[in-house]
């Protein structure tokens, strides 16, 4: 178990504390790999200056260093390639951009729109799946991020120690409010692997708080992207994100580079019937924006959509969606109703009623029971 310090960066006559502890001063010893992940967020940028000038003074190589952006293409604010490259040489690291093979952040909510449909014609779910990622659901970290970079540093540096240098702070929410100062992750490389990989994540600044973070930029003169210092949002991740405030949804309307991302999400909003955010629709972030076309299209999705909701509410609640789904047979009754429900939403997606009756749904429902059990054994 790792003991955790902090150790004073003083420059210029400020102090700010990077938090370290024996596993992070063991991997400097070792000449680990040190890996600065950037998104172009002020946490990231000024926790990675930080750590360098940290490092610099632990005597650890500056050749063991390098930057690593995961492009989450159409969804990153247009600026953030090439101010991330920017915050690269300014740190004076090597620039490693990764992007997710099978398509970016949009494409991925498209994809998973298309998946959820198919799953509702095939009748292999009980509700209608929307686009969209979110607070308990967040693939695009998971997919577009951790998934892309995790596998590639394991191979890149096998053999080797790997920290991550990641700008989490525990004041940023409750979740991340017992945020070590390094952990180990073992992902992509299991502990006991035979080519003696090991990796780490680290979180220099773990116990700094927002106002630590602006004024370390303002210190050492560090860059801030354009959405905090033009526009004003309180953070950076994608343009439009999932778990952004109405105010930061608001502010990314205001730069230009967004409009076309707002109007084809806005556009995904209307075709699928699932707001943005679960409580809030992304067209409602800059109605005026939107050609008259497509706001016609969104008055038609939220009235389908609390329809949607309506029919799936009143379908049998014992039959609703649970691990290892169905949790039983219908009853004929059931199965009509079922049957019924589901008819409309097929309809407003163009999908085929394969099951438009009791019987053909009690079958399918037997058939995927009967597809569990196989499974199962």
């Amino acid at each position: 178990m790792s003991i955790a310090t902090t150790a004073a960066c003083h420059t210029n006559g400020a102090e700010f504390d990077v938090a370290t502890d024996t596993t992070i001063f063991d991997a400097v010893r070792r000449d680990a790999w040190f890996v600065f992940n950037l998104s172009g967020g002020k946490d990231s940028t000024a926790t990675s200056h930080a750590a360098m000038v940290w490092l610099d003074r632990q005597g650890h190589p500056r050749t063991r260093r390098i930057a690593v952006h995961a492009d989450l293409g159409k969804a990153e604010w247009r600026s953030t390639s090439s101010f991330v490259e920017g915050v690269a040489q300014q740190l004076g690291l090597p620039l490693l951009v990764l992007r997710r093979r099978a398509g970016d952040m949009v494409d991925r909510w498209g994809q998973r729109f298309t998946s959820g449909k198919n799953r509702y014609e095939a009748l292999s779910t009980y509700n209608l799946i929307g686009p969209w990622s979110s607070a308990s659901l967040r693939f695009c970290t998971s997919e577009l991020k951790i998934r892309v970079i995790g596998p590639d540093l394991a191979r890149r540096y096998k053999g080797e120690t790997i920290v991550s240098v990641i700008g989490l702070r525990r004041e940023e929410s409750a979740s991340r409010r017992f945020t070590p100062v390094s952990r180990t992750d073992e992902r992509f490389a299991k502990a006991g692997n035979a080519a003696g990989t090991r990796m780490l994540s680290w979180h220099p600044g773990v116990d700094w708080s927002s106002d630590d973070i602006f004024a370390y930029h303002a210190r050492h003169d560090l860059a801030l992207h354009e959405a905090y210092c033009r526009y004003r949002s309180t953070r950076l991740s994608c343009a439009f994100c999932v778990l952004a405030s109405a105010h930061d949804l608001q502010a990314a309307t205001q730069a230009d580079g967004n409009l076309d991302l707002y109007r084809h999400l806005v556009s995904m909003e209307a075709d699928s019937t699932f707001s943005f955010q679960p409580q809030r629709w992304l067209a409602d972030a800059a109605p005026h924006l939107l050609p008259q076309s497509l706001a016609i299209d969104v008055a038609r999705a939220k009235r389908d959509a609390i329809e949607r909701r309506r029919i799936e509410r009143a379908m049998p609640t014992g039959l609703r969606f649970v691990k290892g789904w169905p949790p039983r047979l219908p009853t004929l009754q059931e199965a009509g109703m079922i049957a019924i429900a589901r008819a409309p939403i097929l309809s407003r997606h163009g999908l085929d009623h394969r099951y438009p009756d009791a019987w053909s749904v009690q079958r399918r429902f037997a058939e995927l029971l009967a597809n569990n059990r196989i499974r199962a054994a």
